[in-house]
């Protein structure tokens, strides 16, 4: 009894004094989770200070290159997987240069054709793979994906915008974006890049860095070409990709409000709400600045991930950027300056760029081109180099691409001859090597500057002649002492007497032409004038030259944009008022006409109706040449008409013009001349050469 009360005393005890126990026990544990928390902490920031990962063995991992070996014991770059989806080569030349420099690195790598891959079957294997995808996209004509990235961008496309697929199909999937477009088509410039790097990310996959835009336009890249661009930005990815093998995040950019970073999750909630923002409203100004620039967007994500909204309190500091960015594209245009400040004029024009650029200056001069001032140039001509130099020269006769001479009266007698032992006195010259055309058969292969208006500093006339014609000189004196030469031709050919402008360029956006033509005309140099019939206004302005050309390469307004790839928004109308202020011209004019086969060679009825809005004298019609293969044209050898398909053509169309006829044939230049009627037609037009 003793015991048994003794332990009722001591349980009664333990339960009124139960409060105390209970608080003694809650403190012992507060006290263990306390020290345990704390430890961890220290643990881990001791780990995070010496730069390595945590391992469960105490050792550190071994880095290779700044990756990690396989002995090491969590991988976070298992491979790099490259997308390219290329049209005419250099989207597959970049891919393969990444893949050299990823090599370096000890990482496996793989370059992939989008057009060769499934999405709909092995995407979704990546965001799991730990595999970083890298896509090297083109824009193509009017802002759609090439041929071999069409499937891919399109099941892209609809998975992001399929309600049935969940937002977070490709969640884990880690990319990067690196698009090649030209910035002088504003309405679609580096379009799929940016459309591809939005579906992605409405997919749940993240970015490894800002996406980045290479640019054709030599004019306007920001490292001088898109090789330069590509390489600017290659750097930067290999940069990235080693810290990402270490597994380091993405460091702050001391950009952050007050230099302290928000929490991540309220970064990636900010991220995100921006980033759905911008995607509904693609085509509003904000989008545009953003996308375009990618600045704002590079700062978004280096404070907080790939997804951010914009708080109330940076709206003005986001509204500020776009102001800034769209001064800077109004200053660009020269827009502000004149509209501002009309006394700023010889400010600006030391400010405005040298149109020849050194990437430019080096494409043009393996090209054989003698480049002038900063954007004017001369070359030896085919016929010039070929036939006058080696028959011409030699006392015998050759015919010159230019069929016309001079002739009396305000239009002429229309008396047209081969010009017998005149070619090699021709000068070939452009005095504007930028053009509003990017056509798919230029021989120039696309190296030269393009654009809408004049942007550039600009040479005065007297000194483009003097060097063009010094150039020439020394180039035809090249020829001295060769086998056959006669001493009088040779002196002959050292007085240029015919000046074609028909080089790379556009000619007629020089802002002095009218005083380049004078300066011809009173050396007594006949002119020869080429134009892309996009500039009617400057046709009508245009001082009378001996004649007149303007390229009409395509008849309807779809395969003209397909051909020509104009940058005018309003091409087909410009092109159709070039052709009615030729008909205004009180001088000789000339339709020149490309036949490109699969292209242009079915339009006889179009053609005939614009040759009636125009009214030319001449109309020459040549088959295509194809200079080769070429990164700006998909043209093969299968585009080149035969000489009997151009006759065919011209035959045909002959029969639809009454007031024409064919004057003469160039089987070696694939090459017939029809004329007017209007005037007595010599025996020697009806001559083939």
């Amino acid at each position: 009894m003793d015991t048994w009360s003794y332990f009722r005393t001591c349980l009664a005890s333990i339960w009124l004094h139960r409060f105390y126990i209970y608080s003694a026990v809650a403190l012992g544990i507060s006290l263990w989770i306390v020290i345990q928390f704390t430890t961890t902490k220290t643990k881990k920031k001791g780990e995070k200070s010496s730069g390595n990962p945590p391992s469960s063995k105490g050792t550190e991992d071994k880095l290779v290159n700044g990756c990690a070996t396989p002995q090491a014991e969590e991988v976070y770059v298992a491979g790099v997987k490259i997308f390219y989806g290329s049209q005419t080569g250099t989207a597959k030349r970049f891919a393969k240069a990444l893949a050299e420099a990823v090599t370096s690195l000890n990482l496996p790598v793989e370059v992939i054709n989008m057009g060769d891959y499934d999405p709909d079957d092995c995407l979704a294997e990546e965001a799991t793979s730990r595999n970083i995808c890298v896509f090297l996209v083109a824009t193509y004509t009017d802002g759609q994906p090439t041929e071999s990235a069409a499937w891919f961008c399109r099941w892209l496309e609809e998975a992001a915008n399929d309600f049935r697929v969940g937002k977070t199909h490709l969640k884990g999937l880690r990319y990067a974006v690196f698009g090649l477009g030209n910035s002088v088509y504003v309405d679609h410039y580096n379009t799929v890049g940016r459309r591809m790097d939005r579906w992605l990310w409405m997919l749940g996959a993240s970015r490894v860095m800002t996406r980045a835009e290479g640019d054709c336009n030599v004019a306007q890249s920001r490292h001088g070409s898109i090789e330069g661009d590509f390489e600017a930005w290659k750097a930067k990815f290999l940069t990235r990709l080693q810290a990402l093998c270490r597994g380091e995040k993405k460091p702050c950019s001391g950009k952050c409000k007050k230099g302290k970073c928000r929490s991540p999750g309220k970064q990636s909630k900010e991220s995100s709400d921006h980033e759905r923002g911008a995607s509904e409203h693609e085509n509003t100004e904000a989008e545009e600045l953003f996308e375009t620039s990618s600045e704002e967007e590079a700062d978004a994500e280096e404070a907080g991930g790939t997804n951010s909204i914009i708080d109330v309190e940076d709206l003005g500091n986001i509204m500020g950027h776009m102001k800034k960015a769209k001064r800077e594209h109004e200053l660009q245009e020269g827009d502000v300056g004149r509209r501002e400040n009309p006394g700023r004029k010889e400010e600006e024009e030391e400010e405005k760029r040298e149109m020849i650029t050194p990437a430019l200056r080096d494409a043009l001069t393996k090209q054989g081109y003698k480049l002038i001032g900063s954007h004017s140039g001369v070359k030896l001509c085919r016929w010039t180099k070929v036939c006058s130099l080696s028959f011409s020269l030699l006392g015998n006769k050759t015919k010159l691409e230019t069929y016309s001479v001079d002739a009396p009266g305000p239009r002429g007698l229309l008396q047209t001859h081969l010009l017998w032992d005149e070619s090699h006195r021709c000068m070939e010259a452009t005095p504007s090597l930028a053009c509003a055309n990017k056509c798919v058969f230029c021989w120039r292969h696309h190296t030269n500057p393009v654009g809408t208006e004049w942007r550039w500093k600009m040479d005065q006339p007297e000194l483009i002649l003097q060097e063009a014609m010094e150039n020439h000189q020394n180039m035809i004196k090249q020829f001295r002492g060769v086998s056959g030469v006669k001493a009088a031709r040779f002196e002959e050919a050292l007085t240029v007497k015919h000046c074609a402008l028909s080089l790379v360029g556009e000619p007629i956006m020089y802002p002095q032409i009218n005083r380049f033509v004078r300066l011809l005309h009173q050396h007594s140099i006949s002119s020869f004038l080429v134009t892309n019939a996009q500039f009617p206004e400057e046709i009508r302005s245009l001082e009378p030259v001996t004649q007149l050309y303007v390229s009409v390469d395509a008849s309807t307004r779809e395969s003209l944009r397909r051909i020509d790839r104009p940058l005018f928004k309003d091409f087909w109308q410009r092109f159709l008022d070039s052709l009615k202020a030729l008909a205004e011209k009180e001088q000789r004019t000339v339709y020149r006409l490309t036949l490109v086969k699969a292209w242009n060679v079915d339009e006889l009825k179009a053609y005939a109706e614009l040759i009636s809005l125009g009214k030319p004298d001449f109309i020459e019609v040549k088959g295509v040449t194809y200079c080769g293969e070429s990164s700006a044209s998909s043209l093969t050898m299968a585009n080149v008409p035969w000489h009997e398909e151009v006759v065919g053509f011209v035959q045909d169309l002959a029969e639809l013009l009454p007031d024409y006829e064919i004057a003469c044939e160039h089987e070696h230049s694939n090459c017939l001349l029809l004329a007017h009627t209007k005037a007595v037609l010599p025996w020697s037009w009806r001559h083939t050469v």
